[in-house]
């Protein structure tokens, strides 16, 4: 009988050396039924280099059979054509990391028939941070930390163990604005019957939305329906936005408003900005940088500006690593960083694009009892963007897409 084992650890990293030796076959000490075979990693990681090197080098061959570039499928179908290529290697395991993130509920249940199959032919690893993404056939946990096993046993076993702590509580209030808002509109985003085609395709069919000051609303819809054409019709210059009947801070879109000049008024954050922010600013600096919109700080801050910066780091709980460089925190503390730096203006509008992907589930209700308190304590209206439903998460209102033949229609979900 195959064993299956789940994976979990702190910042267990797929170019790890733990991971390395698991994937050659030299992990014999904790899986001595894999000494000397071969496995294949099913990650993000693996994806991502194959979409550097079709970029780079035209290299097509991930999507032969598809015809088609593989940063114009949906995850789901970008996972599917990884999947299968691996298997065609005939490995003797499979390492899964992650496997369902940025996928919809559709795609999750599709993956999940598919890895069951697998499971009657070879072994699968999984390295997991969600509970409700554990595969129901593995029966094996093991935990892994800085590249140490520190739980080697029964999933149910581990469960127990390592369940998250609950009612995560931020005691101190947010610190309020600087200035005030001098100009300030009941409606800030209004989509009238936006239409949108991409060449034959048809992707929003007469969408109707508005988004009031101060509401927290939730975007929700299956890969492809539509959801980053309307974020980057709001939040940045796609031309598919002029001609539509869009209102953006009281104003029609295309009226003469620069980029930028709605690009004040939003607050943004998605977990693929931690990439830009490469340099060894300390955590005070990242916040203070939200004051001047940089990716980094290059302006000496004002008293003002540095008080603010560390009372919202109080508020994070992590006032002591104020003076820590930003890429040495963990994952969630870099992200409420970045929130905190969205938020220090108090912009008009909060847009959190998928902002708990990849973060195990006691992260993610840090993130989401942070994300509330922004909700309950400040004017601001928040745009949340997530294929996955937090259990700890408290939006007032829940705006759908959901597709069709002539493209998605939206309608207010109750």
């Amino acid at each position: 009988m195959l064993k299956h084992v789940a994976l979990n650890g702190l910042d267990l990293a797929m170019d790890s050396a733990f991971i390395k030796r698991l994937l050659k076959g030299e992990s014999s000490d904790y899986f001595p039924e894999l000494a000397g075979k071969r496995g294949v990693l099913f990650s993000n990681t693996t994806l991502a280099q194959f979409i550097e090197d079709e970029f780079r080098h035209d290299n097509f061959e991930l999507t032969k059979n598809y015809g088609r570039s593989i940063r114009t499928l949906s995850s789901g179908e970008q996972k599917k054509a990884l999947l299968e290529f691996l298997l065609a290697k005939k490995p003797d395991f499979i390492l899964l990391d992650n496997p369902f993130d940025a996928l919809d509920v559709a795609s999750v249940k599709q993956l999940k028939a598919r890895l069951e199959t697998i499971a009657n032919e070879m072994t699968v690893i999984q390295v997991f941070k969600r509970k409700s993404d554990l595969l129901p056939f593995i029966d094996h946990a093991m935990r892994v930390d800085n590249g140490r096993v520190v739980y080697n046993g029964g999933v149910e076993e581990y469960l127990d163990k390592y369940e998250p702590e609950a009612n995560v509580i931020f005691s101190l209030e947010i610190p309020g604005p600087i200035h005030e808002q001098t100009e300030v509109h009941e409606e800030l985003i209004k989509l009238s019957d936006v239409s949108v085609h991409y060449q034959e395709r048809q992707i929003l069919n007469a969408v109707n939305w508005t988004i009031n000051a101060g509401e927290f609303w939730q975007l929700k819809g299956p890969n492809g329906s539509g959801k980053t054409t309307i974020l980057t019709m709001i939040n940045g210059d796609n031309p598919k936005a002029f001609g539509q009947n869009i209102e953006l801070f009281g104003r029609q879109k295309g009226t003469g408003e620069s980029v930028w000049e709605i690009k004040k008024k939003i607050g943004y954050f998605t977990p693929s900005m931690m990439e830009l922010f490469k340099r060894r600013h300390t955590a005070e600096q990242m916040v203070i940088s939200g004051f001047h919109d940089s990716i980094g700080l290059y302006h000496r801050p004002s008293e003002i500006q540095t008080h603010v910066a560390n009372e919202w780091l109080k508020v994070l709980g992590i006032e002591a690593k104020s003076k820590l460089a930003f890429v040495d925190l963990s994952q969630v503390h870099r992200r409420m960083v970045l929130i905190a730096r969205a938020m220090i203006k108090h912009p008009p509008l909060l847009i959190l694009d998928e902002p708990s992907t990849g973060l195990d589930d006691k992260s993610a209700a840090l993130l989401s009892a942070l994300i509330n308190k922004i909700a309950d304590e400040s004017k601001t209206a928040i745009l949340y963007v997530s294929h996955r439903t937090e259990p700890d998460l408290k939006p007032q209102l829940v705006y759908e897409l959901k597709p069709g033949e002539n493209g998605s229609v939206g309608a207010v979900k109750t």
